[in-house]
């Protein structure tokens, strides 16, 4: 029974790990190369309204904080969007992760979000410190 228990114990240790690796790799920005050049070269239309990292901010706590955290600090397995991969990606770039997500790396979908809300998100994205 004891030896059962430890084996129990090991092969959920291992899967523990293994998962925790495959998690650790899944925001690795890979998925920058799957976004088209049409769109990763898109400008945002909201760049000059100054409302719009306000709006954005607002749509990030309704949807986004849940998983990224109150401050976009990263929450569980979800990547702080302070980081130099967020500030490196083109506007074009997060709006096209915003509307067909990453489910490999556990990024839904918000395409039901209409376009001129995922700019505004990207706004507020971009204007994170």
């Amino acid at each position: 029974m004891k030896r059962m228990f430890r084996r129990s114990l090991s092969v959920f240790a291992l899967v523990t790990a293994f998962a925790a690796t495959i998690l650790a790799a899944a925001g690795d920005g890979k998925w920058r190369t799957k976004v088209p050049e049409s769109a990763r070269e898109r400008p945002n239309p909201m760049a000059g309204d100054p409302n719009s990292v306000a709006a954005g901010a607002k749509l990030f706590q309704q949807n986004c904080a849940s998983c990224h955290g109150n401050q976009a600090e990263g929450h569980s397995k979800r990547p702080n969007l302070h980081s130099d991969r967020l500030k490196n990606s083109t506007p074009g770039e997060l709006e096209w992760l915003l509307k067909n997500g990453s489910l490999r790396n556990g990024m839904p979908s918000w395409s039901r979000l209409p376009e001129p809300q995922r700019w505004q998100l990207v706004s507020f994205l971009k204007s994170l410190p």
